[in-house]
This record gives structure tokens, C-alpha cells and sequence, in this order.
């Protein structure tokens, strides 16, 4: 992939850790930290800096590197290009779309995406680094690219759901559970940025985003791997499918509210009443999900038969 090309996309990408809270102001961007996140080399993320300093987001300051600036909120809509990444992301969702409605097989070669999809060598490129990243395709051993198992259904969309209410609610009432100050104060910061601003901004990948990752930081307090690894996992099976069915901001809100009341709960020391309302919480956004998954699958299948 060129450089320019691949270092906008890890500008957009760092523009939304900023607008989401992830990043806040004064804050210092580490290289190594963004390559390893991204997967890439340091010098394309040098080169997104750079330009996300040219265009005010961030500071470049003489021998320490480069700082989230204090007008940096004013200057996001100036920093995402309408060329590179949403021509990028919507080449994206195809994929994903025919990955959900099996249009695709499991193993594929880059020559067989680039000619069905119409794209560059380094387009393809970023959509698999994407796709990479949030764990569905890996790179097969010598040639071509193996896409993973995910969610692709309703009824694995609520088995998924399920299994999050018997595990999560669970870890919490672990032995080796223990408070965590900097999971509990990031996550109450994140969620709390997130009502005050940031539900009717960002995109919707970047709140479902966010929503998985106050689970998957709560989870780590049970000291036992086991629980978070099979969280994550089970994160990413149902990622594509929550991608495809539409964001409702208004429920966005009351979940919100609801991670915020369990973060509460958890800093009175009320565990077990953290546990209850964790899986009343899981329990809710079941109810409310299954529905539009629902609707989701059966427009896809339903344009897949017209289709043929």
C-alpha cells in the first residue's frame, strides 16, 4: 500500500480515538503503542501524525513527540478526507456483507477479491488489514486469506447474548475479582463523554466500539483469562452482524446509563447488586437487538434469493 494512502487511514482512525475520548487532550500519541494497535509500521503512523499536526488535531513539541492538542474538538471535521477512507469503508461493508450471506467462501486469494470487487492492490490491502484488526480474516500460511467463523445469524446472535449473561454477570462474583481504579475511572470517563457529546457524532462502529470494550475491561477484574478471552472472541463473532443492523442512538443512551450505574454499584463495594444489573443489562439489549437482527437477516436473504 502506498504510504499516503495507508498513513490517512491510521489518521481517520487516530481523528476517532480522539473524538470517542480514548485519547484526551494534553495527551501523548506513542508510535510503537499506535503501530502494534494497527498493525503496521511505525513510519506510516509518523506520517499520519505529522499530518494530523498540520491540520491542528495534534502538537508536535521538540524532542518529546507529538500531543493531543486542547482545540483538537474543533478541528475533527476538517481532518477526515472524503476520498480515501469512506471509499474504503464502504468497499469494506460489501465484503462483510457477502461474508454474512455466505456470497463468498471461507478461502479466498487477493487476485479473486481485487477482480471481484474492482479494486487496487492497496485498496484490498487496507480492507484486509481492517478485517484483520477486528478479527475476522487472517492471512493463510504461504498464499491467499482465510475468512473466520462469525455470528451470521439471528439465532447465533442470541446464543451469543446468552452466553455473555451466564459468564459476565459470573465474573463478577469470581474469588480473585478485584476493583481495578484505572479500568473503573477510564470506562467512567469513556461512557460518560459519550452522553455528554459524542452518541449523535461519532460512527456507529465506533460506539458499538465502545460499548465492547466496557465489557471487556470490566471482565479483566476477575482476574481469570479465561472469562476475557472468551469474551473478546465472542465480541467478534458478532461484530459484522451488529455492523449491518442499524444503530439506535437512543438505546445507545440508556446503555450508557446502565454501564454507568454498574460502575456505581461497583465502587460502593455493592458487587452482587452489580452482578444482578449487569445481566438485567445483557438481558435488555438482547430484547431489543433481536429484533432488528432479525430484520436485518431476512432483508439480506430475501435481496440473496432475488439475486439468483
Amino acid at each position: 500500500m502506498r504510504s499516503s494512502q495507508l498513513a490517512q487511514t491510521i489518521a481517520n482512525e487516530i481523528t476517532l480515538l480522539v473524538t470517542s475520548g480514548e485519547l484526551s487532550v494534553g495527551e501523548h500519541l506513542k508510535t510503537q503503542q499506535l503501530a502494534d494497535r494497527f498493525g503496521v509500521s511505525r513510519s506510516p503512523v509518523r506520517e499520519a501524525m505529522d499530518m494530523l499536526a498540520s491540520q491542528g488535531l495534534l502538537e508536535q513539541k521538540e524532542n518529546r513527540g507529538f500531543f493531543v492538542r486542547e482545540a483538537a474538538s474543533g478541528v475533527v471535521e476538517q481532518v477526515r478526507d472524503d476520498t480515501g477512507p469512506f471509499e474504503v469503508a464502504n468497499d469494506y461493508q460489501r465484503l462483510a456483507e457477502d461474508w454474512l450471506t455466505d456470497r463468498i467462501p471461507a478461502e479466498v486469494t487477493e487476485q479473486m477479491l481485487r477482480e471481484r470487487y474492482e479494486l487496487t492492490k492497496s485498496q484490498l490491502n487496507d480492507i484486509l488489514m481492517r478485517a484483520t484488526r477486528e478479527g475476522w480474516a487472517e492471512r493463510k500460511q504461504g498464499y491467499g486469506w482465510r475468512f473466520l467463523p462469525v455470528a451470521k445469524t439471528p439465532e447465533a446472535f442470541e446464543q451469543i447474548y446468552r452466553f455473555r449473561m451466564l459468564i459476565e454477570p459470573a465474573a463478577m462474583l469470581e474469588p480473585e475479582f478485584r476493583l481495578d481504579r484505572k479500568i473503573i475511572d477510564e470506562q467512567r470517563r469513556i461512557q460518560s463523554r459519550m452522553l455528554d457529546t459524542d452518541i449523535e457524532r461519532l460512527p456507529a462502529e465506533r460506539l458499538l466500539h465502545n460499548g465492547a470494550l466496557f465489557h471487556e475491561e470490566l471482565i479483566k477484574m476477575a482476574n481469570n483469562p479465561f472469562f476475557h478471552i472468551s469474551l473478546v472472541r465472542v465480541n467478534r463473532m458478532r461484530r459484522l452482524l451488529e455492523y449491518r443492523s442499524r444503530v439506535d442512538r437512543s438505546r445507545t443512551v440508556r446503555q450508557c446509563r446502565e454501564h454507568l450505574e454498574i460502575l456505581d454499584l461497583l465502587e460502593r463495594g455493592e458487587v452482587v447488586e452489580a452482578s444482578y444489573a449487569m445481566r438485567r443489562h445483557l438481558g435488555g439489549a438482547l430484547s431489543k437487538k433481536s429484533p432488528i437482527t432479525w430484520s436485518w437477516s431476512h432483508q439480506a436473504h430475501e435481496k440473496d434469493n432475488l439475486e439468483k
